[in-house]
């Protein structure tokens, strides 16, 4: 069994010792290391190399989505981040995915959803809940065609690239739909599901599902309600 390696980062005691409980009661899952702060997650991210670091946003001194970045920049460290914090604010949201952010859960989600949290952002994916889909779409794509009598946005070169296949699975990523849930409903096995977006990942020059989202919607390739 391959085991996940994952740093706790939050400025309370106990909030990480509810999540050390949750998280390290799973035979998949062990927890290498605690911080209290964005700068100390940082040190502890450079000394430990951890597969995912759930991440508080409010701490004092550096904060969490400025350790995101830092983190993330860094080619030497491979941690995904999971953002994890109490307020439901668009800003966290939106800061978290562009400091690069694997994942987004709200500390008052179920513990299961912790643990698949942590597993999927593990794997490779991006955690993107149908909830956290409808508003990266309001945000970034929402109004992306939407000026009375303007132009259509012409789809970019490398959207030709895709084979029909991988443009099908853009779209359904881009309805904010899990690899399981596109394997369904494609009836292939989810592992043909994973190489398929990570050819459309590589194809288009994205990070993430995240970013295929944002670009689905930018360029036209899916429109909000459909």
């Amino acid at each position: 069994m391959v085991t996940t390696r994952v740093l706790l980062v939050d400025d309370h005691e106990m909030v990480r010792a509810g999540f050390r409980i949750i998280l390290g009661a799973q035979p998949d899952i062990e927890i290498v290391g605690e911080a209290a702060s964005g700068s100390d997650a940082i040190d502890r991210a450079t000394e430990l190399d951890p597969d995912v670091i759930c991440m508080d946003v409010q701490m004092a001194g550096m904060d969490g989505l400025e350790a995101t970045r830092v983190i993330v920049a860094d080619p030497a460290l491979h941690g995904a981040v999971l953002i994890l914090t109490t307020f439901d604010r668009d800003d966290y949201l939106f800061s978290a995915l562009q400091a690069g952010a694997s994942g987004f859960l709200l500390k008052n989600s179920t513990p299961e959803q912790l643990v698949e949290a942590v597993r999927v952002v593990a794997s490779g994916d991006a955690l993107l809940a149908p909830a956290v889909t409808r508003r990266v779409i309001e945000r970034f794509g929402g109004t992306a065609n939407s000026a009375p009598g303007a132009e259509p946005r012409q789809r970019p070169a490398e959207v030709d690239e895709l084979t029909e296949r991988e443009f099908e699975v853009l779209g359904l990523v881009a309805q904010g739909l899990s690899n399981a849930e596109i394997a369904s409903r494609l009836y292939v096995g989810e592992a043909t599901v994973k190489s398929h977006v990570s050819k459309v990942l590589q194809k288009l020059g994205l990070r993430d599902r995240i970013q295929a989202v944002v670009y689905a919607y930018e360029n036209g390739i899916a429109v909000p309600g459909e």
